[in-house]
């Protein structure tokens, strides 16, 4: 969570409730010119990822759960090289132009980006980040929905050009009634939230040109003079990017509400989303065109941004420190970003009655799904939305959290757990902090704390089959091995893998990974059988855990194994979509039963 403080905040729960209702009324019905986006569009990462976003936006369609009259379109990557957000940009507008002709530089444009693979939040891999469900709305809202919601103001208020954001992140804002956002000046414009300098570290931190600024209100219009991408608390310092206690002026604020603003302490301005106008978009598409395919990773926020405001150096460019993977043309293509955007103003929105929220994670999550009082306040999050379940002990409801799913009268869940598209049939007893999902388990189980489970229907030669990835929360699928010797490095639920292999008869082998076979992780592990039906599914892979944790032998090599990575080269959308629905209408049926016996 970027916000740095967690106090709720009354006005920010009244405005948020009013955007989503403003909202709730678009949804199935035709939107009048400029009241709403003329495009939508979501990046994705492959063509497996394209096809399922697209069957999902259908879905959508189709229940009336989105406004009608707008354009949607989903934008894949080119094949090969990854190409970061800053890529997916270029080529987004590359098929913009590809589709319209010069008629989208006269479009206001929404632009999501969501091409990852999700290997923090894996329960968002198969269906995506920005498909990913929340406690809120009938039906049940996704990060989508809430994007849109929490946008509803801005086109009215928009020059042609595109609002670029990312689908894993809440921005919640509260004016005086009377203003509103403007995204008109040349440019780049981007929406800066106050925090403490610890979130600085992992965000965009904005140096502010102070000469433009004489009291600070709930919104102000301020230009930057520089931004610092993910910068050391010293390097803040350095820049005069750190904001003091004494410079704030809390008797600006309409109706007296600074809840959320408690400024005992040094903060900075982190950034969110921001707009670009059609001239730089133009600008940004004529580079792309000119140099061909990208051979490396570009951030939209460090590479773009960076290169904004008159105090804008091309130092960063050689910086390679937060850059996951290091090319050799990152550099060269860094500066020849610099060079083209140098002189480009950077234009700032600063909310300083505002929060930003991250749910990327596991551990955000679960947080703030369950624990956190403040985005459930502000938000309007449920801790049981749009699911059948039996009476359980007060406390649990208010510290777990259900989403669309139908538990059985014996079921029991422990504080700290999230539960959603599942069925759970029997004495089923779930420990703290676990993600359940897509799940459907007819036998009676304990599932220990900070489990992860989430099963996938599979399409392998033309045969409808499953698999249930399983592991702790807290493991780390991202960290990979350069060789087979390291592979001791590696923990599956807190216990050394090599041991789990052991455990389940499977031998060390390059065969035993799939993909690169430069590096190795329990993302590309094949230690996930396949079966052929859910329940079966979710029943064998908890016995492959349970192996683990009482030390004692499990033979997996009896069955067809997948990674996770190969189970989304494999993943039936349409199928797990049905699955849902199902649950769906099954709810639906039980409400409507209820209410004829309440009538």
């Amino acid at each position: 969570m970027a916000a740095a403080w967690v106090r709720p905040s009354p006005s920010l729960r009244e405005a948020t409730q009013r955007k989503l209702t403003k909202f709730s009324e678009l949804r199935g019905k035709p939107v009048a010119p400029g009241e709403f986006w003329d495009i939508v569009a979501i990046t994705a990462a492959d063509e497996k990822q394209e096809i399922a976003y697209r069957q999902q936006l259908s879905e959508k369609l189709k229940r009336n759960e989105l406004p009608l009259g707008v354009q949607y379109h989903v934008f894949v990557d080119p094949a090969g090289a990854k190409i970061g957000n800053g890529g997916s940009t270029l080529c987004a507008l590359q098929n913009l132009e590809k589709l319209y002709g010069d008629k989208w530089n006269s479009f206001i444009i929404l632009l999501i980006h969501s091409g990852g693979y999700s290997q923090r939040l894996p329960n968002a891999s198969a269906l995506g980040k920005i498909f990913t469900s929340l406690p809120l709305g009938n039906p049940i809202y996704q990060m989508l929905e809430l994007k849109l919601a929490m946008y509803i103001d801005f086109p009215s208020h928009m020059n042609p050009g595109i609002l670029v954001t990312c689908a894993d992140d809440i921005e919640l804002y509260s004016i005086e009634e009377a203003e509103y956002i403007s995204f008109d000046k040349p440019g780049f414009t981007a929406l800066a939230h106050p925090s403490s300098l610890t979130v600085g570290t992992t965000h965009g931190v904005f140096v502010l040109d102070s000469s433009n600024c004489l009291k600070q209100r709930a919104l102000e219009y301020r230009c930057c003079y520089r931004f610092l991408h993910k910068p050391s608390i010293e390097k803040m310092h350095h820049f005069n990017a750190v904001c003091k206690p004494g410079d704030f002026c809390q008797q600006d604020f309409g109706g007296g509400d600074t809840a959320c603003l408690q400024l005992d302490s040094e903060y900075v301005y982190t950034d969110s989303l921001f707009y670009v106008d059609c001239k730089s978009a133009k600008k940004l598409l004529a580079f792309y065109e000119n140099i061909g395919p990208l051979k490396c990773e570009i951030d939209a926020y460090g590479d773009f941004l960076q290169a904004l405001g008159p105090g804008a150096t091309v130092e960063y460019t050689k910086d390679t420190s937060n850059v996951t993977k290091e090319e050799s043309e990152l550099v060269d293509m860094r500066q020849k970003i610099f060079h083209l955007l140098k002189g480009t103003p950077l234009n700032v929105v600063v909310l300083n009655n505002s929060k930003f929220y991250h749910i990327g994670t596991t551990e955000e999550y679960l947080f703030h799904f369950t624990s956190d009082s403040s985005l459930k306040s502000e938000l309007g999050l449920q801790s049981i939305a749009f699911s059948i379940l039996p009476d359980i002990p007060e406390g649990s409801a208010k510290t777990s959290c259900i989403i669309q799913s139908i538990l059985d009268s014996r079921f029991s869940v422990a504080p700290g757990s999230v539960i959603e598209y599942s069925r759970l049939e029997t004495d089923v007893s779930i420990g703290e902090n676990c993600i359940i999902s897509n799940s459907y388990i007819i036998t009676k189980a304990i599932l220990p704390a900070y489990l992860f489970l989430s099963s996938l229907s599979l399409k392998i030669n033309g045969h409808l089959k499953y698999s249930t990835m399983v592991f702790g929360v807290q493991d780390d699928l991202k960290k990979n091995v350069k060789t087979l010797l390291d592979i001791k490095l590696l923990q599956f639920f807190g216990v050394c893998f090599l041991s789990c292999l052991d455990t389940w008869n499977l031998n060390v082998s390059e065969e035993l990974f799939s993909g690169n076979r430069a590096c190795f992780s329990l993302w590309t592990a094949r230690i996930f059988p396949v079966c052929s039906s859910l329940s079966e599914s979710v029943t064998t892979s908890l016995k492959m855990l349970n192996a683990v944790k009482n030390n004692s032998p499990f033979k997996l090599n009896s069955f067809q194994l997948l990674s996770i990575e190969e189970m989304l080269l494999y993943k039936d959308v349409e199928d797990m979509i049905a699955y849902r629905e199902k649950i769906f209408l099954e709810i639906c049926l039980n409400k409507k039963h209820s209410d004829l016996e309440m009538s």
